[in-house]
């Protein structure tokens, strides 16, 4: 039987539902439908244009423990979409059950996705679960980027136990493209510390490429001489992963746009733009 307080924490959890479908119609990517519920919302600033700008905005503030958001966003043939967050997305210590994100995305043949949702920042004793599912179709593409920041460094804190469990599942018509898991818990700082984790590099992001060749990867390698931190990139079976570490946000932020702006071709979000490479200090 659950007691007074776990009700009470229960009542108080933060619960929030998108999902949207973005068509090609005459000439611009336009929505086709658009649901929210509880704590998330989407909006698409801007007018219309060949590619939709989407930013999803948490009204909680941020996550904390038993927090669970579901994102779905499909791309129909034709349509070019792009994904960003109104801030960085905070997940603060938990006391009990973790904070769950699950992602759903899809994207038609002949449709493009660009996935830059700005950095997560684990609070120190955070505990996140988070699974993210791309099923893309024929010539889909795909420009994913996901950036951690293991405690608030712009603030002088630090993290120095918690849970990050990372899932992603990338499939071509069905079938399995690309997987990949991260799993730190315990005493996070120690296992950062280590030369073949980070490095003591507090921050890190992966960048995913679908289709990406040897030429894409080469041009990350020439960007990599102006980035603060460290750059790797690989290509096999079709796609470009990159991963960065640096020393903290900032300096993420700043390697994430370098590479981004290069993989990318085009300007990044405008909220990306905005905040330049300043790290976040909003508690």
């Amino acid at each position: 039987m659950q007691s007074d307080t776990d009700q009470i924490f229960a009542a108080n959890r933060a619960i929030g539902c998108i999902r949207l479908s973005a068509k090609l119609a005459e000439g611009a990517t336009r929505r086709a439908r658009v649901h929210e519920e509880g704590a998330l919302r989407v909006r698409c600033p801007g007018p219309p244009a060949g590619e939709l700008e989407a930013m999803i905005v948490n009204t909680a503030g941020g996550m904390a423990g038993g927090d669970h958001f579901a994102i779905d966003f499909s791309v129909e043939p034709g349509a070019r979409l792009i994904v960003t967050t109104a801030a960085a997305e905070k997940v603060y210590r938990t006391l009990g059950s973790p904070s769950t994100i699950t992602a759903k995305l899809d994207v038609a043949a002949g449709g493009e996705l660009t996935w830059l949702p700005q950095e997560t920042i684990l609070f120190d004793r955070a505990h996140l679960e988070r699974t993210i599912e791309v099923d893309l179709t024929g010539d889909a593409r795909l420009l994913m980027a996901e950036a951690v920041v293991f405690g608030r460094s712009g603030m002088g804190e630090t993290l120095s136990e918690g849970r990050l469990f990372d899932r992603w599942r990338v499939r071509r018509d069905g079938r399995l493209l690309h997987a990949e898991t991260t799993r730190l818990d315990g005493d996070v700082a120690a296992k950062l510390a280590q030369a073949a984790v980070a490095n003591d590099g507090i921050a890190t992001a992966s960048v995913l490429l679908v289709p990406g060749d040897e030429s894409m990867a080469a041009a990350v390698r020439d960007v990599s001489l102006q980035c603060r931190g460290e750059v790797g990139v690989s290509v096999w079976n079709g796609f470009a992963l990159a991963r960065l570490v640096a020393a903290d946000g900032a300096a993420l932020r700043h390697d994430l746009a370098c590479v981004l702006s290069t993989l990318r071709g085009a300007r990044l979000p405008r909220l990306w733009l905005h905040r330049g490479t300043h790290e976040p200090h909003s508690a």
